[in-house]
């Protein structure tokens, strides 16, 4: 739960910051929030993986479907954000910035999953 909790004070710590931005504000908003949604995405869904017959190999499998997701979002959302007028530059630093934060607490929470589902 607390793997939760962090993911999503942390997006919410990066969509304030993209706001904070000026004249790259949308831009940046939507790839903090693009990012931030992603990751609270992917680690509820390592949450529920918990209860699988193997949980790792179902958190590593989540973790490749997230980033799969991510790398497609990156590519629409570079394309709206361009038609948008918006700046692309800001989006991209606005993704991959917090994308490296989430990553690091996606790892920390597979690695608390080391022995689950292992018999007692």
């Amino acid at each position: 739960m607390k793997h939760v909790v962090l993911t999503t004070l942390l997006a919410l710590a990066f969509v304030a910051l993209a706001l904070l931005a000026g004249p790259h504000r949308q831009g940046a908003a939507v790839g903090a929030a693009v990012s931030g949604a992603t990751a609270l995405g992917s680690i509820l869904a390592i949450g529920r993986s918990v209860r699988a017959r193997r949980p790792m190999q179902a958190a590593l499998a989540v973790m490749t479907v997230a980033f799969l997701v991510r790398i497609l979002l990156v590519a629409l959302g570079t394309v709206l954000v361009a038609r948008a007028g918006a700046s692309i530059v800001a989006f991209v630093v606005a993704f991959f910035v917090p994308f490296f934060v989430f990553a690091a607490v996606e790892a920390a929470y597979v690695h608390s999953l080391r022995g689950a589902g292992k018999a007692a």
